[in-house]
């Protein structure tokens, strides 16, 4: 089992699961996080730190697009392993529906 980024991180990109993460498995997009599965361990960490709720376990049904994307991109954006400051507007897109339609971006992120 893994953990899995899904879109509700989109244009939030909190990072308070970088933080707390032991193995370093998060992976910085433009405007999103990924967890490479081969490297987490499963801890459990991550989930409940995330304000979006966007980090679920690949237990859970319909991820099945997710982990595929944090596969993907995981081996593509630069490793992140210290908490950066949001974007400034991450609050207004918290609950907002259809984010990965409307605003996914392959590309990648600064990481560390």
């Amino acid at each position: 089992m893994t953990y899995v980024v899904t879109d509700a991180c989109i244009r939030c990109k909190y990072m308070d699961c970088v933080e707390v993460c032991p193995v370093d498995c998060f992976y910085e997009g433009e405007n999103m996080l990924v967890i490479n599965p081969s490297e987490c361990i499963d801890c459990g960490v991550c989930e409940p730190e995330c304000p979006a709720e966007a980090i679920l376990p690949d237990t859970e049904s319909g991820l099945e697009q997710w982990m595929e994307l944090n596969a993907k991109y995981s081996a593509e954006w630069p490793n992140l392993t210290s908490k950066k400051d949001s974007p400034e507007d991450a609050d207004e897109f918290k609950a907002v529906e259809g984010k990965f339609e409307k605003f996914f971006s392959p590309e990648p992120g600064e990481g560390d």
